[in-house]
């Protein structure tokens, strides 16, 4: 620099011809950097020591690409439809997401301390004292920061590690793949490819053959109790949670024990006080869905399927204590405040000759949050 004062900027002809050491030198002494120490990590190249820290870090990138991979396998390959415990392939099914949370975990979690590796065992160590500035950074310093970590990754002798380089670009790469699989692997399948026997259409409310009668079940505590409701059970006011039952699943544990566990199964039974039933707004096309002042909605919220176990009585409110939807009863359960776009389901039922609460047909509407092309109401003759 022509001025022979370190801190002055040179100009740009100067600034070409220096060196890669030179602009690394002028970059720290630009930002009032005082390098107090400084040591290579291997001033011996070749040694055990240098040579086992190497293999240490490409063994933790070589684990995060395998678990990267093994993610992507069992997100693909690994069974996830729903099991009840005791039936075929529940073994399997209870480990689908455990195995997706350890490959994904040890993926991400093998980088960090590969890169953590890096840092303690190969970029030199240093102890350096910086004065800080505000404003803008000019070319000189753009191309100087530059210089300076050039010059990092070249003193931390990665460059010359091939055993390093090739299992971080598999690791990372790996991860890479990985990371959004979870989001595309959704969008692989077609959900309706099955049409009206879709997974996203169909739940146990929906009759197996035209005609079937399916009961209002509530949970006693026990799987194979089959305690029905009569109108007479629930005062005025109250609500239940009711769950289907289907005349060929008696003296079936698994299928009662799935009844109840199934993500769509759960439905809130609402006895209405007669004078807030009088009030009640029915939504259009589904007028005759409740029975006298019986109302059944599913309890799944439709923002993002949390359970909707709040009732309030004096306000009749449905309330989801996850995000804190609300839903108006006397408005068709239809959402009021939070999150939540869409009302709840409406489950149409009426009284058996038997005197018990059944479904009068299945839901008119997919249960659960939205989702691409999710239709409107079927029609109810179709």
């Amino acid at each position: 620099m022509s001025s022979g004062d370190p801190k002055q900027n040179p100009t740009p002809e100067e600034l070409a011809n220096m060196s890669q050491d030179e602009l690394a030198k002028l970059g720290a002494n630009l930002d009032d950097v005082d390098v107090i120490y400084r040591r290579n990590r291997w001033p011996i190249k070749g040694s055990k020591a240098e040579k086992r820290a190497e293999r240490q870090i490409a063994f933790w990138f070589a684990l995060a690409g395998l678990s990267g991979l093994a993610f992507v396998a069992i997100f693909v390959f690994w069974p996830w439809e729903y099991r009840t415990v005791g039936e075929e392939g529940y073994a399997l099914y209870s480990l689908t997401t455990p195995l997706y949370g350890l490959t994904f975990g040890l993926s991400i979690l093998s980088i960090g301390i590969a890169v953590v590796l890096i840092a303690k065992k190969m970029i030199p160590e240093e102890i350096a004292v910086q004065q800080r500035h505000d404003g803008p950074s000019e070319e000189v310093d753009q191309r100087t920061t530059v210089a300076l970590l050039r010059d990092a990754y070249d003193t931390s002798t990665i460059g010359r590690r091939g055993m390093i380089k090739w299992s971080a670009a598999f690791g990372i790469g790996a991860f890479a793949v990985a990371a959004p699989v979870g989001l595309v692997g959704g969008m692989v399948k077609n959900p309706w490819a099955d049409r009206d026997d879709s997974a996203l259409w169909r739940s146990l409310w929906t009759p197996d053959y035209p005609g079937e009668t399916i009961y209002l079940r509530r949970d006693t505590g026990r799987i194979t109790d089959v305690a029905l409701i009569r109108p007479e059970d629930i005062d005025a006011g109250g609500m239940e949670t009711v769950f289907p039952f289907k005349e060929s699943w008696r003296g079936d544990h698994d299928a009662l024990l799935k009844s109840f566990r199934h993500e769509y199964s759960a439905v809130m039974l609402i006895h209405l006080r007669a004078e807030d039933a009088n009030r009640a707004v029915r939504r259009e096309g589904q007028e005759t869905f409740n029975y006298g002042n019986f109302f059944a909605y599913s309890k799944i919220c439709t923002h993002l399927a949390c359970p909707t176990s709040l009732y309030e009585q004096q306000t009749q409110r449905i309330l989801c204590p996850c995000h804190q939807s609300q839903f108006d009863v006397m408005q068709y359960a239809k959402p009021v405040f939070g999150p939540a776009t869409r009302a709840l389901p409406q489950l149409p039922i009426t009284v058996n000759e038997e005197g018990y609460m059944v479904a009068n047909g299945d839901f008119i509407e997919p249960l659960g949050p939205a989702f691409w092309e999710r239709p409107g109401y079927r029609n109810l003759e179709s």
